[in-house]
Formats: C-alpha cells, sequence, structure tokens
C-alpha cells in the first residue's frame, strides 16, 4: 500500500495560469498601494485557485512481483569433456539452493546446446534472448551462464546485452592442454580418375601460455572410405597436402586422424573427416558396329540422348564372304584409326560396346589382347551379339573370349519368348526395377531370335528361350564385363506388342559396368533423416550380413536389417550424438555424418574465460571457476556494484503490480464555497472600516 498526492484539474492548467496570473498582479498593486483586506482577498483567491487544481488524496494498493533471475546452462558437446558435466549440474545445484533462500526471486532455468546447434556452435546468448523476451524489463534481476567458456555468439555491441548483471560459473579447469587437426582447405567436388588434394595442419594449444605450442613432429593417419592409406609423420604446427586419385562416383569420405599428445584435454578433435563428391567428366565411350542390323541405331541413340557421353562410333560393313582383295583404305570414307584407338588411346575410354561385332581381320590379334588387358585393369565392355557370334568368326574365338562370361554352343534359336528377370535378377539393382510395381510376368514384347550359351562365369539376370541365358553379368579383374545373347532389342524400342523398357535396362546396363555407385549388386549405404540413421544393404543374397553401427563416441551395436524387396534391406537407428557413423557389414564399411562433419563446437575443446569477461564487466556481472567453489548469491539495491571477489548479486527491483487506487478529494466543494465566500465577506468587512 502506498499514499500520495494527485491533481485532478477541473480546467486546463493552461486556463488556470491564465485566470490566475491576472489576479496575482492585481493582488500585489493593491499591496503596493496599501489598500485594506488584501491579505483576506489572497486566501480567497488561492483557495480558488487549488480549488480548481481539484487536489486528491490517492491510496494505491500494490502487489509486489517477484524478480526473475535466468540461469543459461551449456549442454553442447564439448561439455562432456573430463569432469564438466558433473561440475555443470553441482553448480547448477547449488545455484538452485542459494537462490531458493529469497521469497521475491523467481528463478528459470535454460539448458541448451548440442544437436542440431553443433554446428554453429555454442549459442547460449540466443537462448538467454528468447527467454529475457518473455520477462518484463523491470523485473529481471540479471543471469548465470554455466559454460565452459567456449561460446560462439557473444554479441559484439553492448546495446544488445542484457540490462542486469550477467555472471559466468566455469567448468573446466585452468591450463588445460589441448591437440587438434585443422582442415585448412579442402574441395566439395573432384572429377572421377583425377587427383584431388587437401590441405591440413595440426595444432597443439597450451591454455596455460594462451598461444600454439610447436611440438616437434606427430602422427597422421588418412582413410578414404573406411580403408587406411598411409599413416605419416608430419611437424606440428605445419600446413601439409595429401593427394589421391578418386576412384568412383558419388561421396568418398577421407578420415584424418592425428595422435594425441601427452596430457591432452580430449582426442575428439583430433580428427577431421572431409566429404569429396566424385562427379565424372564426360564419360567416353567406344562403340564398334560390325554386321549391319535393324537395331543398329538402338545403341548409337542410346549414347547419344546422353549429354553426358562423348561417342566414338564405328562401324565396320565389309562383309565375311567378299573376299576381292581390295585394299582397306579403299573401303571406307577414312581410314579405321585401329592403333590409335586400340594402343594409343584405349585407356582413355570408360565403356567400349561391341555391336554384332565379327572378326574380319580389321583389329588383329593384338590389339583385341589389349582390350582384354583394359578390361583387367579396371574397364568396361559390353557385347552385344548376333547370329555371327555362333559362327566361326565369332569374337569368342578371339582373345576376347578369355574374358566373356557365356560361351556360344554354335546355335542359334529363332523363335518368339518373352523375356524374363530370373530370381538373381529381381534382386540386381540393374534389372530389379524394371519389374518394380509392375505385373508378374511383366507385359514386355516379344524377340525372336537368341543364341544360345553353354555355362560360363558371372551372374545371369535375363532368361529367355527355355530359360536360357540373356543377360550376364561379369567381373574380370578391376574391371566389368556384359553380355547380351540376342540382337532384338530394338523390337522394345519400336513399341512392338507393347515394347519394354529398354532404354531403363541399356542405361542401367552402361552405368553398371561404368561402376556407378548406387548399382552396386552388393552395398552397404547410410543416411541421416529426419534425426535416424537409416541403413540400406543391397545384396544378391536373401539373407544379408547383421550391421555393426559405431557411433562417434565409440559404442558398437549390431542391428538386423529386414528385407523391403528388390534386393534391398533396410533399417532404422536412433541417433544421439553428432559426428561419424561407421557402418560395417564385414565385407563393407560406410561413414555417416550426423550434423556437422567438423563442428565449430569441437574446433577448441579448452575451458577460458577470455570470451566472455567483456560481456560480464560491461554488464556488472561476475566470472568464477566451479572448481574454486561457487560464490555466495546475493541480492543488491539497483545502481550498486553486483559482483565481488566472492560473491554474486542479483538486483532488487521492487517491482510490483497496482490492484487498486482509492482518491479521496482534499477540498470537497462545500468546503471551497465557505473559504471562498468567507474570505471575501472578511476582505469587505475590513475595507469598510
Amino acid at each position: 500500500m502506498s499514499n500520495g498526492l494527485a491533481f485532478a484539474p477541473l480546467l486546463p492548467w493552461a486556463v488556470i495560469a491564465l485566470l490566475g496570473v491576472p489576479a496575482a498582479v492585481l493582488l500585489a498593486i493593491a499591496a503596493v498601494r496599501g489598500g485594506r483586506g488584501v491579505g483576506l482577498r489572497a486566501a480567497a483567491l488561492a483557495v480558488l485557485v487549488l480549488a480548481l487544481t481539484n487536489p486528491r488524496a490517492v491510496r494505491e494498493n500494490r502487489e509486489p512481483r517477484p524478480d526473475v533471475a535466468v540461469v543459461v546452462v551449456d549442454q553442447s558437446d564439448s561439455q562432456a569433456v573430463g569432469e564438466r558435466a558433473a561440475q555443470r549440474e553441482a553448480a547448477l545445484d547449488a545455484v538452485r539452493a542459494a537462490l531458493s533462500r529469497f521469497d521475491d526471486l523467481e528463478l528459470r532455468i535454460v539448458r541448451t546446446g548440442g544437436g542440431d546447434d553443433a554446428e554453429r556452435g555454442t549459442r547460449l546468448f540466443a537462448a538467454l534472448a528468447q527467454t529475457l523476451a518473455q520477462i518484463p524489463r523491470q523485473r529481471f534481476a540479471g543471469a548465470i551462464l554455466i559454460t565452459d567458456g567456449q561460446v560462439h555468439d557473444v554479441p559484439a555491441d553492448p546495446a544488445a546485452l542484457p540490462a542486469g548483471p550477467l555472471h559466468v560459473l566455469l567448468t573446466g579447469a585452468r591450463g588445460e592442454t589441448d591437440r587438434r587437426l585443422v582442415i585448412e582447405k579442402a574441395p566439395s567436388y573432384g572429377i572421377v580418375g583425377k587427383e584431388v588434394g587437401v590441405a591440413y595442419r595440426i595444432e597443439d594449444h597450451d591454455a596455460r601460455q594462451g598461444t600454439g605450442v610447436r611440438r616437434k613432429m606427430a602422427r597422421v593417419s588418412l582413410r578414404r572410405d573406411g580403408i587406411e592409406l598411409e599413416s605419416v609423420l608430419v611437424p606440428v604446427g605445419k600446413s601439409e597436402r595429401f593427394s589421391f586419385v578418386l576412384e568412383h562416383a558419388g561421396p568418398t569420405v577421407l578420415e584424418l586422424e592425428v595422435s594425441p599428445a601427452t596430457d591432452e584435454l580430449s582426442t575428439l578433435n583430433n580428427r577431421a573427416v572431409v566429404n569429396i563428391n566424385g562427379v565424372r567428366d564426360r564419360l567416353r565411350v567406344l562403340l564398334i558396329s560390325g554386321q549391319p542390323h535393324a537395331g543398329e541405331r538402338t545403341w548409337r541413340n542410346l549414347l547419344k540422348s546422353d549429354p553426358s557421353v562423348d561417342l566414338v562410333h564405328f562401324t565396320i560393313l565389309r562383309p565375311p564372304e567378299k573376299d576381292d582383295f581390295t585394299p582397306l583404305n579403299e573401303l571406307a570414307l577414312i581410314v579405321f584409326p585401329v592403333q590409335e584407338l586400340f594402343e594409343i588411346k584405349l585407356k582413355e575410354f570408360d565403356l567400349i560396346v561391341f555391336d554384332r561385332y565379327v572378326l574380319r581381320d580389321v583389329v588383329p590379334p593384338s590389339y583385341l589382347r589389349n582390350i582384354a588387358e583394359y578390361l583387367h585393369q579396371g574397364g568396361a565392355i559390353l557385347l552385344a551379339v548376333g547370329p555371327e557370334f555362333a559362327g566361326v568368326r565369332s569374337l569368342f574365338y578371339s582373345p576376347l573370349g578369355e574374358v566373356m562370361p557365356a560361351k556360344p554352343t554354335g546355335r542359334v534359336l529363332e523363335r518368339g519368348f518373352v523375356p524374363a528377370l530370373t530370381d538373381v535378377g529381381r534382386r540386381h539393382p540393374v534389372t530389379a526395377v524394371l519389374v518394380d510395381g509392375s505385373a508378374d510376368p511383366p507385359k514386355w514384347g516379344r524377340w525372336f531370335r537368341q543364341v544360345e550359351a553353354g555355362p560360363g562365369s558371372g551372374v545371369v539376370l535375363m532368361q529367355g528361350l527355355d530359360e536360357r541365358p540373356l543377360l550376364i553379368l561379369d567381373r574380370v579383374g578391376k574391371g566389368r564385363v556384359a553380355q547380351l545373347m540376342s540382337d532384338h532389342i530394338w523390337l522394345w524400342a519400336r513399341g512392338f506388342e507393347g515394347g519394354g523398357p529398354q532404354a531403363e535396362l541399356l542405361r542401367r546396363l552402361a552405368h553398371w559396368l561404368m561402376k556407378e555407385p548406387d548399382l552396386e549388386e552388393e552395398g552397404l549405404r547410410g543416411r541421416i533423416r529426419d534425426g535416424r540413421l537409416v541403413i540400406e544393404r543391397r545384396s544378391l543374397s536373401p539373407n544379408p550380413p547383421r550391421v555393426t553401427v559405431t557411433a562417434p563416441s565409440g559404442a558398437t551395436r549390431t542391428v538386423e536389417l529386414r528385407a523391403a524387396g528388390g534386393g534391398l534391406s533396410k533399417a532404422v537407428v536412433e541417433t544421439g550424438e553428432t559426428g561419424l557413423y561407421r557402418l560395417d557389414d564385414g565385407t563393407n564399411t560406410v561413414l555417416v555424418a550426423s550434423g556437422a562433419v567438423n563442428p565449430v563446437e569441437l574446433s577448441d575443446l579448452r575451458a577460458t574465460a577470455e570470451r566472455l569477461a567483456p560481456v560480464a564487466k560491461a554488464t556488472g556481472g561476475g566470472i568464477a571457476w566451479i572448481a574454486d567453489g561457487v560464490p555466495d548469491l546475493r541480492r543488491t539495491r539497483p545502481g550498486r556494484t553486483a559482483s565481488g571477489r566472492d560473491w554474486m548479486g542479483f538486483t532488487r527491483n521492487g517491482s510490483y503490480v497496482v490492484t487498486g487506487v482509492t482518491q479521496v478529494p482534499l477540498l470537497p466543494g462545500f468546503l471551497v464555497l465557505v473559504l471562498v465566500v468567507g474570505g471575501m465577506m472578511a476582505a469587505w468587512y475590513r475595507e469598510g472600516r
């Protein structure tokens, strides 16, 4: 409750002044001339003017409102180092207990950091500002930040700081030492087959000196897609560079890990990860057509329709029965560049396609042997055969026959059939999508010719007449080879009897030959979606192995996969950590980044007071190390010092809410009338004597 005096003028203040000033002047003149009754007239006039101001006695019923203290608790990943988490919780309990002694103080606790914030670092001031927006300014008593000091959103403008003391309780300890590996420069993309480089540096920090302290040497291990490439000794504090050749399209994960230093705080930032997405330059494909046939342009149209393909196409038109001793250089518009294609520039091609090729002594056996060696070293060959493959001039009876997955029996089967997928074909990524969601068997058009093949190597994805092999895939050395035992796929392209998925089949077949990662038949993949780890395992086996998941902290778990159709098995795992997850099925190893790959939060793990000291000073707050004990917490008056050597203060604002107001007029109308009239009558009486 509070008492006071208030005015509610009956007329505007300007009008009251306009009436009162002339009257006062006349009274002054009368007083100078010695007029009688001036004092009484002045008293009556004063009562009248005061009555016009309408003075009132005001009594307010006030309800005190408690002040609000805010405690922001840092739960970022760096707080998991050493005993910091235990220090943080102990300090929070101490603050809660100390502030509970004050009945006029309300405590609000905000926990923030970790998870999605790791990429941008610790953002305590954003959480504080969001909380202060819900608190009336006149009720804010002060705030405490419980953190290790590694805060990444400290405002540079003092105007953005809270209008009250901001205190800091630091976890960790003075004089901490840490080593970290810094990626200075790394590409996001690279060309497959080309060299890419990553620049990095090792830093040793000694918090006691506040500067980087160089150590002599440190060992760095380099791994690509989980496979160790090399381990080297490098000088600390000096920029180094590591180069390697991108071997495949898609993501390549490069890990760099430095050995720990003596008495190091943590090894969380001793490792760095670089994701490089491999993209192919324009793919170079060599298409060699032999025997002319109706479907010759099917392959050319497919390859020419892809803007990322550079196609070199040669057609050899000389039939085998033509034997008139005409020189080869007179049978073509240009001389067939045999040596240039099959010796000088052979390794520049990503794929070689033989479309109904016939042995005509145009390409010598030595060059065909070069092609076989090209396949062993990582090349790709596609063989689309016709009736000539069953004859004596078959390409099988050349050095290339050693790398072919199917051997001709000498028979050509010519009757209608509908191509069908084998059990393996329904699981292989090249052909599984051809029947995904469609009728079984699919309604495809018929073919009318197939070259019979005997048992061989590789896997059969499609079968034709009497379940004989129609499409066979195989791996030879580091390369890949595919064999299509019919030349009638062009019937699908023409839409015969409804046609079929020839474009999708040939496209996926060509990309499998060129080692597209998404088309690997035995592959393991993982990705983060909606905060969960999605694991996908593709296999030709109906019983895929279990997958071992290793979290960034090193904790492992075994995951069972469930069949999802088309040779695919899946599982979903909850992720609670930021960093790199490792998936291993015994054959394949995959790395998946959850959140930031190299988070700012882990760039420097040392506890420090340097970042928050200017903020505490500007707001009148204090800084203390929890290891030295939590300071005494007090209430202070506005404008007074809010911190000392062993104490921290919270402002007592005295905020309140008015719940009721009582107003009593000091000059009631009747009293004013009596005083004014009585004064005037007394003045007249005095003047009449």
